[in-house]
């Protein structure tokens, strides 16, 4: 039984390991340009890629924050899923809300 406990804990840590190393793949091969990202949220906003401009961006596992400003002057924070290589550079579409509001992650702003 003692066998078995043992097995049981060093397959979690495995699992643990795994899980970060997949993480941390995700964040180092992120291939998305500046270019990208504003024409995929550009989309989502209604706008034209050239009507926005990228404030800041951060890529944590498979997701990349940003913050844009429009030229109307409105400000957006959006999640861009995907654009790495466990996602075979596929990204889902952007999720984004108006500065300040809670970017809501269900699918079709439900």
């Amino acid at each position: 039984m003692k066998m078995w406990n043992v097995m049981g804990k060093s397959a979690l840590v495995l699992l643990m390991l795994q899980a970060a190393a997949c993480s941390s793949i995700a964040q180092k091969t992120n291939n998305l340009s500046d270019d990208k990202i504003k024409s995929q949220t550009a989309g989502a906003l209604g706008y034209m890629p050239e009507d926005l401009t990228l404030v800041s961006r951060r890529t944590e596992g498979t997701n990349t924050y940003v913050a844009l400003k429009a030229k109307d002057g409105k400000e957006f924070n959006c999640i861009v899923n995907g654009g790495n290589l466990l996602s075979m550079g596929m990204t889902n579409p952007p999720v984004c809300s108006p500065k300040g509001q809670p970017v809501k992650a269900a699918p079709f702003g439900q």
